[in-house]
């Protein structure tokens, strides 16, 4: 019976044990909180949005970094793997009970019932490895062996022993599973350990950055409508120089320092801090062309022409918002309609299609929902998650430079990879 540890107690780490359990490796689960899941349980405002009801290729199509290297593990353990659920806006998947403490539990049951060893407050300090002994080999055997050699171009020197726990203990192993999450969330556990162990066992490590973020602008006014959403609205992001970087649709969500919401969370995806410094362009009315929006202001001005601008405005958008675009259209709220000026009204209309921020800075990992960049998939073995540097060692979840944009894709990677991780793990030839 093969045995595996697996370091790290959340979605990745807890699926991994699961997947070697049921190949029938004796498995032991090593997570330094008090309790596994912390980052599950917040996930999805604490609803825990599990995965996205989307076909594969689609589900792809959200994956914006090496999306080609995760397909072995999303084929092996799709979105439609797992408990009872329902699905809601965009796609997005939840358990039935609204409750991630139930998602958890499942996992927890799984297991239990699976009789892996799960050790709580044990922090793992290094794994261990030995050099692989080179061994001679035949005519045919080293042809083979130059060949595979030539089509990775890596080769493992070492086979991970084990590990070492914080204490100074050391844990005898045949396999160990990298599952301990990025940076994001800090509070949950993520600090950067998968980093530091990788990186001492020769594993590059990109540049790492918050991701799905809320962004800071430099508009005193978002404080004022902190807290208001709008829905679709179509939003252009441009870097310090003026290059569009992306372009989103959907819905934007006012913040005290900024904004944030589903379109802003996507451009962080792609575009990460290169939006910093540059401008957010909000078009409030993008189903409209320029020409029936504009006779559409026209048209609700001359209908209350003895009416203030403030209560005109109000037509459009909510009271607050609408304030604001008077102030930045340089218009009196007190102003009666009728006396509003053509440059004015022109003013007006320009200000709820181009109601444009200046993007000052990010939101950290405090609050970033995952992390951009991690360990180079190109260190990795697709089809088995397992190192190309280490044999025996395995890597799964947001260790990975592998990430996708909100709407529950992140987390099926977690489920997918450290499946996949754990299966072959438990399999693994000598």
């Amino acid at each position: 019976m093969k045995s595996v540890i697996v370091i790290g107690g959340g979605a990745a780490g807890m699926m991994a044990a699961i997947g070697a359990a049921r190949e029938g490796a004796s498995v032991t689960l090593l997570e330094k909180n008090e309790k596994l899941g912390k980052k599950i349980y917040i996930t999805g405002k604490g609803r825990c949005n599990l995965t996205n009801a989307c076909d594969l290729p689609e589900f792809a199509e959200h994956v914006v970094t090496n999306r080609q290297f995760l397909q072995s593990a999303l084929h092996g353990f799709t979105n439609a793997d797992g408990m009872p659920v329902k699905t809601e806006r965009g796609n997005r998947v939840f358990p039935v009970s609204d409750k991630s403490s139930d998602v958890i539990r499942a996992l927890e049951r799984e297991c239990r019932r699976l009789r892996v060893a799960v050790r709580l407050h044990t922090e793992v300090k290094s794994i261990r490895t030995e050099a692989i002994a080179e061994k001679p080999e035949s005519g045919d055997e080293a042809s083979a062996a130059a060949s595979k050699k030539k089509k990775s171009k890596i080769t493992a020197t070492a086979r991970s022993t084990g590990v070492v726990l914080s204490d100074g203990t050391v844990l005898a192993s045949d396999a160990v599973i990298l599952a301990t999450g990025g940076l994001s969330y800090p509070t949950t556990g993520s600090t950067g350990d998968g980093y530091r162990m990788a990186k001492a066992l020769g594993h590059g490590v990109t540049r790492l950055v918050p991701s799905l973020v809320s962004l800071t602008a430099r508009e005193s006014f978002c404080a004022t409508l902190a807290g208001l959403s709008l829905r679709n609205v179509s939003v252009r992001f441009c870097n310090k120089d003026g290059k569009v970087l992306r372009e989103e649709f959907g819905e934007l969500l006012f913040t005290h320092k900024g904004i944030s919401g589903p379109v802003v969370l996507t451009a962080t995806a792609f575009a990460a801090d290169a939006l910093v410094g540059g401008t957010c362009e909000i078009d409030l009315k993008p189903a409209l062309s320029d020409e029936q929006w504009n006779a559409r202001v026209l048209r609700e001005l001359e209908a209350g022409k003895s009416r203030q601008m403030k209560t005109v405005v109000g037509v459009f958008a909510p009271a607050a918002l609408g304030a604001e675009l008077l102030t930045v259209s340089g218009i009196d709220p007190a102003k009666t309609a009728g006396s509003v000026t053509r440059e004015e009204r022109m003013r007006l209309a320009g200000a709820f299609r181009h109601l444009t921020l200046h993007i000052d800075g990010m939101g950290g990992f405090n609050e970033a929902v995952v992390t951009k960049g991690g360990i180079e998939v190109s260190e990795v073995n697709p089809s088995t998650m397992e190192s190309r540097l280490v044999k025996g060692l395995y890597l799964a979840g947001e260790v990975l430079n592998v990430d996708a944009t909100t709407g529950g894709f992140n987390l099926q990677i977690a489920w997918s990879t450290g499946m996949l991780a754990g299966r072959k793990a438990a399999k693994q030839e000598a």
